[in-house]
């Protein structure tokens, strides 16, 4: 029999608290960039797009978390981060050394503005990555809501040097193969890739390749117009707030989940 006593003396179970799961896979592809799949909870629902808190415990027993866009869309098993490696990182210099087996925690509350809910419907998807800003398009390009409600979708991705560019690059090519969503990219999704540093077939920033016309002229559709165009802005944050710039002098409106409109970015990244 328990007394009141002991039941008080029970510890209290935290309901948000972060689970422990289980590292399925991890793949390295620069020294500065790799990705890893965690067990799925039966309980955990997120939106594609959406990011939520990674971790692991420190000595003192509290976590230690950062926010991580799932890098999977919100119909698969497991979860997939795409991650940069930083040596003196809190996190990251942690996190790049973990192998299939080890646990890491998982928040229980996705959220972020990176998602088709808050965007109009429109004809023609624009989605901006430099680095690891492309993880939440990963989740948005494997989504068959995304194909349904938009007739052309368009992701960059910029990073400094051609490497970095394999997640994106090979993801996107292995998706006329995929299952779920094969047969609608055909024709409908385009990838459009820089360097800024190294050199390779296109160079530049994204905004450069903007002002100058040559992102328009190479997947030869015309300027954004807010008709029937949205965007989506992931990336650094000198660069997510220039690109926020260009999309309102093109008169799009930034949206939200609150109050959907033509162009949102992801604050949680920019601070």
């Amino acid at each position: 029999m328990t007394t009141a006593s002991q039941q008080s003396a029970a510890p209290r179970v935290n309901p948000n608290a972060p689970t422990e799961e289980t590292v399925l896979s991890v793949e390295h592809y620069t020294d500065r960039l790799f990705s890893f799949r965690i067990t799925r909870p039966q309980s955990f629902r997120f939106r594609s797009g959406e990011f939520v808190m990674i971790g692991l415990p420190r000595e003192n027993g509290k976590p230690l978390l950062r926010a991580y866009s799932v890098a999977s869309p919100a119909w698969d098993d497991s979860l997939e981060f795409y991650s940069i490696k930083v040596p003196d990182g809190p996190l990251t210099s942690r996190l790049q050394k973990i192998q299939p087996g080890d646990k890491v925690l998982l928040g229980k509350k996705p959220t972020g503005t990176l998602v088709l809910d808050a965007l109009t419907p429109g004809k023609r998807l624009y989605m901006f990555s430099t680095g690891t800003g492309f993880a939440p398009f990963a989740s948005l390009v494997r989504d068959p809501e995304t194909y349904e409600k938009f007739e052309d979708v368009i992701v960059t991705h910029t990073c400094r040097q051609n490497g970095e560019l394999q997640y994106s690059t090979k993801l996107v090519e292995d998706l006329v193969n995929d299952p779920l969503v094969g047969e609608m990219v055909h024709g409908k999704l385009k990838l459009f890739t820089s360097c800024t540093q190294e050199k390779s077939d296109r160079m530049g920033r994204p905004t450069d390749l903007i002002r100058s016309g040559e992102l328009y002229k190479s997947l030869d559709l015309p300027p954004m117009d807010p008709s029937t165009d949205r965007a989506m802005i992931c990336g650094s944050m000198p660069m997510t707030l220039e690109m926020k710039e260009l999309m309102q002098e093109a008169g799009l409106t930034e949206g939200s989940n609150a109050a959907p409109a033509e162009f949102v970015i992801e604050k949680a990244f920019v601070g």
